[in-house]
C-alpha cells in the first residue's frame, strides 16, 4: 500500500500555497519555540478556509515518534494537503525556550500560546473560526483534551476533535505528577471533557475502544457526538514494520487508503465544508 501524498517538510521561510514553515510568535523571539504553518496547495481559492491544528505525541523511539512539531503527521494526513489550514502547535518547556518533546512542559504556556496563536493565524490566513478541528496522537490524543479543554477560553477555539491511540482520563500515568492516583486523574478529566458541549468528537485506537467507551459511560459523558472507532491497523497493514512506519502506535496509518481512512477523512471533509 502506497501513501495518499508526501507530507511536506517544514521549511525556513515565509508562509505560502503547499509550503510548510517554522513560525515563532513575537513572545518567543530569541528562542527555540515554534509551531509549524502549512498553507493548503489551494489557498486562496475558498473565501474562508477550515483549520486542523494537531498536538504531538511524546518522545517515543520504539514507535517512531519523535515529539517534534517537524515530525509530525495527522493534519496532513487527514487532509492531504488541500483546502485547510494545518497548525502543529508546541509544548512549550518549563524555561519557555524550546519546544517540549515529553508531556506538557509548563501547562500554563503551552495553553497560552495555543490561545494567542490560533487566532492570529484566522485573522492572518482567512481561517475560518467556525471550522476549527483540534487533532492529536498518542500524547496529543490525550492533550486534545488536558490542554486543548483547559479551560473555557481556550475550548472555545475548537468545532470538532480528533484524536489517535489514548484518551484523557481513561487510564494512569503513574510516572507522572499529573496522570495519577486514578481517581483524581478521572475527576479532573470529566471536569475537562464537560465542556466538550457536544461538539463532534471522533476517537480512533488500534483494535480496541473498550476502555473510552466505559469511561465515557461511567462517567456520564457518552453520547451521538462521540464516534468510537477501533481501528484494526495490524490487518490494514500485515507487515510492520515497513517503509513508512515501525510500529503499529502511529499516525501515519490515515496517509494511507483504506475503509478506516475514508471513513474518517469523509467525515473531516463534511465538517470543513469541503466536497
Amino acid at each position: 500500500m502506497e501513501p495518499l501524498a508526501q507530507i511536506p517538510p517544514v521549511e525556513i521561510g515565509s508562509p505560502a500555497p503547499g509550503k510548510r514553515v517554522s513560525v515563532t510568535e513575537p513572545e518567543f523571539e530569541g528562542t527555540d519555540v515554534h509551531h509549524s504553518l502549512y498553507l493548503p496547495h489551494n489557498f486562496g481559492k475558498r473565501a474562508s478556509h477550515p483549520l486542523i491544528v494537531e498536538l504531538t505525541g511524546n518522545f517515543y523511539p520504539a514507535s517512531g515518534s519523535t515529539g517534534r512539531v517537524e515530525d509530525a503527521h495527522l493534519g496532513y494526513s487527514l487532509t492531504l494537503g488541500r483546502d485547510f489550514i494545518w497548525v502543529v502547535l508546541p509544548y512549550i518547556t518549563k524555561d519557555h525556550l524550546r519546544n517540549e518533546v515529553t508531556w506538557w512542559g509548563d501547562e500554563n504556556a503551552t495553553v497560552a500560546y495555543a490561545k494567542a496563536c490560533i487566532p492570529r493565524i484566522i485573522e492572518k490566513y482567512q481561517g475560518d473560526p467556525q471550522c476549527v478541528i483540534l487533532c492529536g496522537f498518542s500524547r496529543g490524543a490525550i492533550g486534545a483534551s488536558y490542554i486543548g479543554l483547559r479551560d473555557d477560553n481556550i475550548s472555545r477555539l475548537w468545532s470538532a476533535f480528533f484524536t489517535i491511540d489514548h484518551f484523557d482520563g481513561v487510564r494512569a500515568w503513574s510516572d507522572t505528577a499529573w496522570g495519577n492516583p486514578l481517581d483524581k486523574y478521572r475527576a479532573e478529566a470529566v471536569v475537562r471533557l464537560r465542556r466538550v458541549q457536544g461538539r463532534p468528537w471522533w476517537a480512533c485506537q488500534d483494535n480496541s475502544v473498550d476502555d473510552i467507551s466505559a469511561f465515557l459511560e461511567e462517567a456520564g459523558l457518552s453520547g451521538e457526538n462521540f464516534i468510537l472507532d477501533p481501528v484494526p491497523v495490524k490487518q490494514l497493514f500485515p507487515r510492520i514494520p515497513n517503509d513508512y512506519f515501525i510500529h503499529a502506535h502511529t499516525d501515519l496509518w490515515p496517509l494511507f487508503d483504506h475503509p478506516s481512512s475514508r471513513r474518517i477523512r469523509d467525515w473531516i471533509y463534511q465538517l470543513g465544508g469541503v466536497k
